[in-house]
């Protein structure tokens, strides 16, 4: 996948698009991650062990990974990334905008 938990993402389609967020969950053999702020959907539960008020919850649904795109930190926009491997062997990604690592 070239997103991974922790990755500050922007949303390029759906309902969501424009909205920016941290990857909180990462689900490779759906190929779906779970970003903070994004696909919001509400849960109506009745009172019970966990949820002694009962009501509606709100929660982050996963969405596809292909409507996501990881978002530079040195050019601060969405961009693609690609992957190099560095001179000591290590597999990195990097931002094909500006060329800058994104794996430290």
């Amino acid at each position: 996948m070239h997103v991974k938990k922790g990755d500050t993402v922007m949303v390029i389609a759906g309902k969501d698009k424009g909205k920016k967020g941290k990857i909180l969950k990462v689900y490779p053999k759906k190929s779906r991650v779970v970003v903070e702020g994004v696909n919001i959907v509400h849960r109506h539960t009745k009172p019970s062990q966990q949820f002694p008020q009962g009501g509606i919850i709100e929660n982050e649904a996963p969405i596809h990974v292909s409507n996501v795109q990881l978002v530079c930190p040195r050019c601060n926009e969405a961009a693609r990334t690609g992957k190099r491997i560095l001179d000591d062997g290590k597999k990195v990604r990097y931002c094909k905008k500006c060329g800058e690592v994104v794996d430290k």
